[in-house]
Order: structure tokens, then C-alpha cells, then sequence
């Protein structure tokens, strides 16, 4: 099976940038189907949990294949579950697309530390020009 080449930035797929941009770097991309990308959490500042939910959508704006230009929506939020707290390290963030239904896209996410699934959410995102 032949690689699939992509942009590790995630600064090249989405409008986002720091402080907004939750996603330091893609791992791995499949357009259309799903992506994993890598949020690290250091120093001594508290990092909310409420944030990981957007870091899965914003993986998940760049596994649906949005494009430069074209923003999303979060639209929907289903089946969230949060740690207590974010602990340093990093983290994997994945959304895998469910369903997708024209600029639609339902998207099953999961965030792990150290092989461990600490978050997870089911979430509908809206994704196209403004």
C-alpha cells in the first residue's frame, strides 16, 4: 500500500490560529474518512477540558477535507465525555467521519493519553465558505 502524503500543519486546512488552534500536529489523514493529530498540554497553566471536545472538531474539520477558505461550525454535540482534568503530555486527538450529508458531517471522536481513551464525543459539524 502506497503512503499517503499530506501536510503535517494543521495551519495549512483550517482558518484557526494560536490561541485558537488546538491541534499542533497531523499524524495521520485519510480525506473523507478520518484524521489524528497531536495536542501537546504542557507548562503549568490549567487546560479546560471543554477544549478537547474542540480539538476533535477541528481534526475532524481537516478528516471531512475542508478546504483553505472555507470555515465550519460546530453544530452538535452528543455522548460527551470529559476527564475531570487535563494532565501534561500529549495527546492523540481522532474523528473518525460517521456520516456525511452534503457540507454536514457527523463525526465519532476520541482523544487518548498514553494509549488511554480520556475523552470522547459524538459531534455534527457544519463546514463551508461563510
Amino acid at each position: 500500500m502506497e503512503a499517503i502524503l499530506f501536510n503535517p500543519d494543521p495551519c495549512a486546512y483550517l482558518p484557526h490560529r494560536p490561541p485558537f488552534l488546538f491541534i499542533d500536529r497531523i499524524v495521520a489523514l485519510e480525506p473523507g474518512v478520518a484524521a489524528t493529530g497531536e495536542l501537546a498540554v504542557t507548562g503549568s497553566r490549567y487546560f479546560p477540558p471543554l477544549l478537547l471536545v474542540e480539538a476533535m472538531a477541528q481534526i475532524g474539520g481537516i478528516a471531512f477535507g475542508q478546504k483553505e477558505g472555507e470555515g465550519g461550525v460546530l453544530a452538535a454535540l452528543e455522548k460527551v465525555e470529559l476527564p475531570a482534568e487535563v494532565s501534561q503530555g500529549v495527546l492523540q486527538v481522532e474523528s473518525r467521519i460517521a456520516k456525511s450529508f452534503g457540507r454536514i458531517v457527523r463525526l465519532e471522536g476520541e482523544v487518548r493519553q498514553d494509549g488511554k481513551v480520556i475523552a470522547a464525543a459524538i459531534l455534527t459539524l457544519g463546514v463551508g465558505t461563510q
